[in-house]
């Protein structure tokens, strides 16, 4: 699989630090994203400026700092953002798509498949995903509240192999740089802990939402789900080129755990939310390892469920020899027992792909 790096962009790193946007700044950032791109990389954009975008087309107007004044912003300069972004990448001949997600996207299974499979499928027809929070209408209660921890959040869901947070530090110093003039620069975080948070001090620019606090909190959630973070400055020429082609830049945070181990250790913990029964070929197959489970293999199907939900895998003898993620809801895969995959479309009337349990998205238990 060709290497998949989500690039977050910080406010301060495209306004340069001023009021504005800085055309220039969002141009050079794209011409590398589209350099990567047209090496084969697969390349996902979580971008901040949509207020900072709405405030510059208002003419800075005077406002309170309430929500509602905020997400006035946001819906103002996000088409203003993505307009930039749409004529920039239009000079490579490269199609981008916007993508609006909250928290509650990634804590609901269905919405979270279904956010995958969109992302997926972007990426699958090399269209860029440029990714925001909903800012326009998220309530506090389903707000991720940053696009660091966001892009994390997207790195997690799309198993991408490197997260790089882009802002206006070089990285993570052994102290506050503005305040300590020894403050130096740390090169590689294997694991991060108290000590660690603590280095990262408080909150950052005045236009932005996040600091490095956020950027840390957001490198220890990837890291936990197998991906390599690293925080550098977005105003470093050719900063993204430079660190995918191996150059130590800025400060790199250690996957602790592959992409299958985390996702492994979710599927076990997960409560199971329904079973299924599967004939003896079926079981077979799965025990050899590699194999999803096929609508064809599955005899009966028991609970009900929604897409998404953990379900457990039984032989016909009763025995659990697997969990993992329906691709379909309990009255769906119903309907599809014993039924080859080519046949979905046809009983259905669409398909989430043929395999009720994608290999991707099962553990076995023995």
């Amino acid at each position: 699989m060709n290497q998949r790096i989500v690039v977050k962009l910080g406010t301060s790193v495209l306004t340069r630090g001023t009021p504005r946007l800085n055309r220039q700044r969002v141009l050079e950032i794209v011409q590398q994203v589209a350099a990567l791109h047209e090496r084969g990389y697969e390349l996902i954009v979580v971008s901040s400026g949509a207020q900072a975008a709405g405030r510059e087309r208002m003419g800075y107007p005077e406002l309170d700092r309430s929500v509602p004044a905020k997400q006035m912003l946001a819906s103002v300069g996000q088409s203003r953002l993505m307009q930039l972004y749409g004529e920039l990448f239009d000079i490579f001949e490269i199609v981008v798509g916007q993508v609006l997600l909250t928290r509650a996207d990634f804590g609901d299974r269905a919405r979270y498949l279904n956010a995958r499979d969109t992302l997926q499928t972007l990426i699958d027809h090399r269209i860029i995903p440029i990714i925001n929070e909903n800012d326009t209408l998220a309530t506090e209660e389903i707000r991720v509240g940053d696009n660091d921890n966001l892009s994390a959040l997207v790195a997690s869901l799309l198993e991408a192999d490197l997260l790089i947070l882009l802002t206006d530090q070089p990285g993570l110093y052994t102290s506050d740089p503005r305040h300590n003039s020894s403050a130096e620069l740390i090169a590689q975080v294997s694991h991060i802990d108290d000590d660690t948070m603590a280095l990262a001090g408080g909150a950052g620019t005045r236009l932005g939402t996040g600091g490095m606090v956020t950027k840390i909190q957001a490198a220890q959630l990837a890291s936990r789900s197998g991906v390599t973070t690293i925080i550098a400055a977005g105003s470093e020429p050719n900063v993204l080129t430079r660190i995918v082609g191996g150059e130590a830049l800025g400060t790199r945070f250690d996957a602790i755990a592959t992409h299958l181990e985390s996702r492994k250790r979710w599927l076990l913990s997960d409560k199971t939310r329904g079973t299924v029964t599967v004939d003896a070929g079926a079981a077979k197959v799965l025990l050899k390892g590699g194999a999803s489970l096929l609508p064809v293999g599955i005899k009966s199907v028991d609970q009900a469920f929604e897409r998404g939900a953990t379900l457990a895998v039984l032989t016909p003898d009763g025995k659990k020899i697997a969990h993992g993620l329906s691709n379909y809801n309990s009255d769906d895969l119903g309907r599809l027992c014993g039924v080859k995959s080519n046949q979905i479309v046809e009983i259905l009337g669409y398909s989430y792909g043929d395999a009720a349990i994608h290999r991707n998205n099962l553990v076995l238990l023995t």
